[in-house]
């Protein structure tokens, strides 16, 4: 029971619910565009919601597929009013 107690313990943490959006540029389009000679040029940046939890496994990802965070912003949370 000593190691139960930490395992359910993030989402009660203020930064569980807390998200980023990521700009990222340069991200390859798919496994198909791969294997062509020439390069494509995307000007485009592509935004990505990221909640805290997987902000590292998705830099890795990014990394990994070719593309480069330009920019990394805080999302407020805006509270449940309906």
């Amino acid at each position: 029971m000593l190691g139960q107690s930490l395992v359910g313990t993030s989402g009660n943490t203020a930064s569980a619910g807390r998200c980023f959006r990521y700009e990222v540029v340069g991200l390859r389009q798919s496994d198909q565009t791969e294997n062509i000679d020439y390069s494509i040029r995307s000007s485009a940046s592509t935004f990505i919601t990221v909640p805290y939890s997987r902000m590292n496994q998705e830099m890795q990802r990014i990394t990994r597929m070719g593309g480069k965070i330009v920019n990394i912003q805080a999302l407020s949370a805006s509270p449940e009013s309906e």
